[in-house]
């Protein structure tokens, strides 16, 4: 019978080594709380919240204009727009019979910005 050769997992360390100086400074700078940053990118896991976080960093929009764009209804944009606001990534204001939405703040048109700048990096820098 022949042996089967593992193949080595050239991420994983050969041996194992523990750096306690190195250790005590991360988990002294790690936040005692991430549950929300998880929470965050849970949300912006979600293909359709990411579009239209994305349509919503190029104008204002009304959530008719939003669910066309998106080509889904009226009912699922307004789903997904709840959520989005119930983070504080967009927000809302009425204008007569229209409810008009934008971006909560720049820092969440800087997280699509910067969200799409490591997408391109990554595929540049995987490509040759």
């Amino acid at each position: 019978m022949e042996k089967l050769k593992k193949k080595k997992d050239e991420s994983l360390c050969e041996e194992i080594c523990l750096h306690p100086e190195v250790i005590a400074e991360v988990r002294h700078q790690l936040p005692q709380n991430l549950a929300p940053l998880a929470k965050l990118f849970k949300l912006l896991g979600d293909e359709t919240r990411t579009r239209l976080l994305y349509a919503l960093s190029l104008r204002e929009l009304c959530v008719c204009d939003l669910a066309a764009i998106l080509g889904t209804s009226i009912s699922n944009t307004s789903y997904h727009l709840r959520h989005l606001k119930t983070a504080h990534l967009v927000k809302y204001r009425k204008e007569g019979k229209m409810v008009l939405y934008t971006l909560d703040d720049q820092h969440v048109n800087t997280l699509l910005k910067e969200g799409m700048e490591h997408i391109e990096h990554t595929r540049n820098e995987h490509s040759s």
